[in-house]
C-alpha cells in the first residue's frame, strides 16, 4: 500500500464538514488492518441535536472538545463501538464519524475478526463493522492520529474522486442535513 506520512493536526483543525468530505480517499490505518475511507458523516457540536455534545461539555464528550486529531469512540446500542474524528479548533466541538471503509491490507485479520462477512465489500461497511474489522476498540478513545497507533495517512496515488452529500442515516434529530458523504459508486459504503 502506498502511503505517506500521517495527517498533520491541521488537517483536523477545521469545520466538520470540510474535514468529513476531506477524509475521503485516505487511508485509516491500524497494525496491520488499513482501509481507504469511503464514508463519513459530519456532526457539528452544539448547534447538532444529532451530535453526542450538543448539550456541551462532560466526561463522554471531553475529547471532542479537546485538541483536534484525536479519536473519538464510542459504544452504542450495546454491542457496537464507533470512530469518530475530533475537528474544529480546541473548546469547539466537532467531529467525523467514519461510516465506512474499502480494505486494502490486513484483510485475512479483517476475515478473523468478522467471520460472518461473507464478501470483501462487507467487511467494513458500516461503523460498527469498520471498528470490528480494524480492530478499534474505546481503549483507543482520545488517541491522537498525528502520533499515535491510529493514523490517517493521504494515498501517494490519490486521484480525484466524485463526492455525494446525502442526510445522515440512523439518527432522529436533526436527520434531514446533508452531512453524510459518500464516493460516489463505491460499492463498499453501507447499505
Amino acid at each position: 500500500m502506498a502511503s505517506s506520512a500521517p495527517l498533520k493536526r491541521d488537517f483536523y483543525a477545521r469545520p466538520a464538514i470540510e474535514v468529513a468530505r476531506d477524509c475521503l480517499g485516505k487511508i485509516l490505518v491500524h497494525g496491520a488492518a488499513a482501509g481507504r475511507i469511503v464514508e463519513v458523516e459530519a456532526y457539528l457540536g452544539v448547534d447538532d441535536r444529532a451530535a453526542h455534545c450538543w448539550r456541551g461539555l462532560t466526561d463522554r464528550t471531553r475529547v471532542i472538545f479537546g485538541p483536534p486529531g484525536h479519536a473519538y469512540v464510542y459504544f452504542i446500542y450495546g454491542m457496537y463501538e464507533c470512530l469518530n474524528f475530533v475537528c474544529e479548533p480546541e473548546g469547539q466541538a466537532g467531529c467525523v464519524l467514519i461510516r465506512a471503509l474499502e480494505p486494502l491490507s490486513g484483510l485475512a485479520i479483517m476475515r478473523r475478526r468478522r467471520p460472518s462477512a461473507r464478501r470483501v465489500e462487507d467487511l467494513a461497511s458500516g461503523p460498527g463493522k469498520l471498528t470490528l474489522a480494524v480492530g478499534i476498540t474505546r481503549k483507543l478513545n482520545g488517541a491522537d492520529l498525528v502520533a499515535g497507533p491510529l493514523q490517517v495517512r493521504r494515498s501517494r496515488d490519490e486521484s480525484p474522486i466524485e463526492v455525494l452529500a446525502t442526510p445522515r442515516i440512523g439518527i432522529t434529530h436533526c436527520a434531514d442535513w446533508p452531512l453524510r458523504f459518500v464516493i460516489a459508486d463505491n460499492r463498499f459504503v453501507s447499505r
